[in-house]
């Protein structure tokens, strides 16, 4: 075989220099039939090692019939199904030459969106320690929504991952759009559903009139939109920047988006604001109403004037001592109402973890009912409020006759 350069000489001496074949090889001492093959190909010359057998030929057959059987039988259950005993490297890389004719082939298209057809949806955990309070820091989710058509982004920190939260926080970024896309898409989390969408987010999703679709498992694609818009805060706005708490997290974060939504998009090759209009067009108006704080549960008040959400106790009026309470939670505040609709307690919402929360107000009450609760027992006590039950007393050498710590004890003085 010859090289590279004799080649390229042998084409410039017979195109550019009009050189016979004959002359050529006389002038580069080469055969003449060399310098036929030479000229007869438009790419130069490679060297290539003859093929050799390998030990996987002599169950090829074999493998084929297991993986038209089970296109996805890993290759470790081949070994075992055909009695392989060699080394495992040579028989991974004939599977993996031989499965793609038995797998069906699963092709990843460039898709495009029309306006308000959907918004993708994910939870990003920024990398930042975010003041809480009471001392604690913290990583909350911040929930990300991408709408297909206009690539617009919004999105806003949470307290959990609750359905409750998401469910609120959800309702906010809407409320900040003017309306709803046609469909949400969610990959799996658990306060929206696994393989099924939870009661609740069902509930706020006829109210909104949209659909959830949760994605299937390992497939990142379904939402490729969203997972880039969180790339895309972990490396455009999270650097550099400090927060006092999670309200200066949203406040930076809202003013961010202002700006990052008016940059050109490399794949639209366009600006997501110029895009918003028809895209906003597209979708569903919100509903008319607010939708209710969704958590919400009724229980009974007990002595111990408190309720608990998350992990937070919140105090309540001791005067609903006994009644049945409904404690409504969102993003911001915790409301308790008694019978009638009358708010017995209003607290700012949490975001630490196991905190007592008590009301200046709750605690000033409780002390009034228990000094009232005292007095009251001890008129009663004053007036015979109850029957007086007389209890004989003994005089103290009595023990400790009967006891034997001194002489004269036994059951003549027990007696």
């Amino acid at each position: 075989m010859i090289l590279v350069e004799d080649w390229a000489e042998i084409r410039r001496l017979h195109r550019a220099e009009q050189m016979p074949i004959r002359a050529i090889a006389r002038h580069l001492g080469i055969s003449k039939n060399t310098v036929k093959r030479a000229l007869a190909h438009d790419r130069p010359p490679k060297y290539e090692r003859p093929a050799k057998g390998s030990v996987v030929d002599a169950v090829e057959v074999q493998i084929r019939e297991l993986l038209r059987e089970t296109p996805t039988m890993p290759a470790t259950v081949i070994a075992e199904r055909i009695g392989w005993e060699r080394g495992m490297t040579v028989l991974k890389e004939r599977v993996r030459e031989l499965r793609p004719a038995y797998v069906p082939v699963d092709p990843v298209s460039r898709t495009v969106y029309r306006p308000g057809e959907l918004a993708q949806c994910d939870l990003w955990f920024p990398d930042a320690e975010i003041p809480l309070g009471y001392g604690q820091m913290g990583q909350p989710p911040v929930l990300v929504m991408v709408s297909g058509y206009s690539r617009m982004i919004t999105a806003r920190m949470l307290p959990s991952r609750r359905t409750g939260d998401l469910i609120d926080g959800h309702w906010r970024l809407l409320s900040d759009w003017g309306a709803v896309p046609r469909m949400l898409v969610w990959d799996n989390e658990s306060g929206i559903g696994r393989g099924k969408v939870t009661s609740e987010f069902a509930a706020f999703a006829g109210l909104l009139s949209t659909k959830i679709h949760l994605c299937r498992p390992r497939d990142p694609e379904s939402k490729g939109l969203v997972e880039r818009a969180n790339g895309y805060l972990e490396t455009s706005f999270l650097p550099g920047r400090h927060f006092c708490g999670p309200d200066d997290f949203n406040l930076q974060l809202s003013q961010w988006l202002k700006v990052a939504n008016r940059r050109q998009h490399r794949a639209l090759q366009a600006r997501p604001v110029e895009r918003w209009e028809a895209d906003k067009a597209g979708m569903i108006a919100l509903p008319p109403v607010d939708p209710p704080s969704w958590w919400r549960f009724a229980t009974r008040l007990g002595r111990d004037h408190y309720v608990r959400i998350d992990t937070n106790d919140y105090s309540v009026d001791p005067a609903a001592i006994g009644r049945t309470v409904t404690v409504l939670c969102d993003n911001d505040q915790v409301i308790v109402l008694a019978a009638g609709g009358e708010i017995v307690a209003l607290h700012s919402r949490c975001w630490a973890k196991h905190q007592t929360l008590t009301d200046p107000d709750h605690a000033v009450s409780g002390n009034v009912m228990r000094r009232e609760a005292h007095r009251r027992q001890a008129r009663q006590a004053a007036v015979g409020g109850g029957p007086v039950i007389e209890v004989e007393q003994r005089e103290l050498g009595t023990y400790d006759r009967l006891f034997t710590v001194i002489d004269g004890g036994g059951d003549k003085e027990a007696g």
